[in-house]
């Protein structure tokens, strides 16, 4: 198949989204198919585009065998509605403009959702080259923006609402990566095309690579609790802070958060103001070298702020965690607690529960047994159930029966 794939996030950025992106579409090529991504200058989450990219338009390259088009976004480091509009209005306008001037037809315009516009233009090619459309929802937008507070126009929230089925409705089938948006979708009245790919990771680079880097942060002697990923509203920074605070007191213990985002600065004021010298805050690092920091954790949480809409949550750092062999303490209730029981592979504790996080760190800082049958639990779970390979091919056989129609 050629397959057109949109997202506006993708390598070198780092997140969810752009590893689900480059293995699925690097799996994809494996199989012998032909990718083109659209996507933008890398810039996310900072808002600054590097300087070789600096007065181009266009840039393309091959990497892993996908053919990769890099188009202009309005990127502004201040982060509030009127520039993240221009920052995902310019990529709509960019990738649509990239995109018709692509040569050659394609059984599949693909466009991964959100941010998002980049149904807008994955309507446009999808009638200009004449070809089958397919809508991956990995956030339902706007509801998730309204629940976070992010969003508050009531006249743009009804403009929002309609735009967004009218993309469910035109298009010829919706990827859904969690059951609980599958469901939120059937109950709208798309079940005949909603499928199924869920979350996963990749096996091969995340695995147990031992704990060097635990030596190299001066921490070989402490029980080292990592989080790793965006530092942002969803994930309640503010109330993790006042768990490294509280636990100042367990000499033994030691945080580690890694990564950017738009609550970095509060964190990095919190540090300061409580002298919160139990955390250790570290920049974003690349991709391949993530799973050597879970690999030098003792355990690793996963959380994000209560919240309904995070019921049908399935966070993909959770499976990296385990693929490392790394107990997980999970604060986020649901779907993805369903499946951290059920893999044996660590602890839930309430979202935004202090006290039970506390214990749960507690818990696994006295019983290294536990952490290392966990560690395996987690291991053999995702290897059966959540490799992005396997996760591949089936998005592999949604797309061939599509085409085949």
């Amino acid at each position: 198949m050629r397959i057109l794939y949109l997202t506006q996030y993708f390598p070198p950025e780092v997140g969810a989204t752009q590893t689900r992106a480059i293995e699925m579409a690097s799996n994809l090529v494996k199989r012998g198919h032909l990718v083109t991504v659209l996507t933008e200058f890398p810039n996310h989450p900072k808002g600054i585009i590097p300087p070789e990219y600096k007065n181009r338009f266009i840039e393309h390259e091959l990497l892993k065998g996908i053919h990769v088009y890099r188009s202009w976004v309005y990127a502004r480091p201040e982060k509030n509605f009127y520039t993240r509009m221009g920052f995902y209005l310019s990529y709509m306008l960019t990738c649509a403009a990239t995109g018709s001037f692509l040569k050659g037809s394609y059984d599949v315009v693909y466009a991964t959702s959100p941010p998002f516009f980049v149904g807008v233009s994955g309507l446009w090619l999808s009638r200009l080259k004449n070809t089958k459309f397919v809508f991956e929802v990995r956030d339902l937008w706007p509801e998730s923006a309204v629940e976070l507070g992010e969003l508050s126009n009531r006249r743009f929230i009804k403009w929002a609402e309609k735009l967004e089925n009218y993309y469910y409705r035109k298009a010829d089938a919706i990827i859904a990566v969690t059951g609980g948006i599958r469901q939120k979708l059937e109950d709208r009245g798309y079940k005949h095309k909603v499928k199924v790919v869920l979350n996963g990771t990749n096996t091969d680079l995340f695995e147990n690579k031992g704990q060097a880097i635990k030596t190299r942060l001066g921490l070989n002697e402490k029980f080292v609790v990592l989080y790793a990923g965006i530092i942002g509203i969803a994930q309640g920074m503010e109330q993790l802070c006042d768990v490294v605070n509280t636990m100042k007191s367990n000499k033994n213990v030691h945080f580690v958060f890694i990564g950017e985002g738009p609550v970095k600065s509060t964190v990095h004021k919190i540090k300061q103001e409580k002298s919160l010298n139990n955390l250790t805050l570290l920049d974003e690092v690349p991709r391949e070298i993530i799973p050597d920091y879970i690999s030098a954790a003792d355990c690793c949480i996963v959380p994000l702020k209560k919240n309904r809409l995070f019921l049908g949550a399935l966070p993909s750092k959770m499976f990296d965690v385990m693929a490392c062999e790394r107990p997980v303490i999970l604060s986020v209730d649901g779907e993805a607690r369903t499946v951290l029981e059920d893999a044996k592979a660590g602890i839930f504790v309430e979202p935004e529960n202090s006290e039970q996080m506390m214990s749960a760190i507690q818990k696994l800082q006295n019983n290294p047994a536990l952490r290392r049958q966990m560690g395996k639990a987690g291991r053999k779970y995702v290897e059966q159930n959540y490799s992005r390979r396997q996760k591949a091919l089936e998005l592999e056989q949604v797309l061939i029966d599509l085409t085949n129609k």
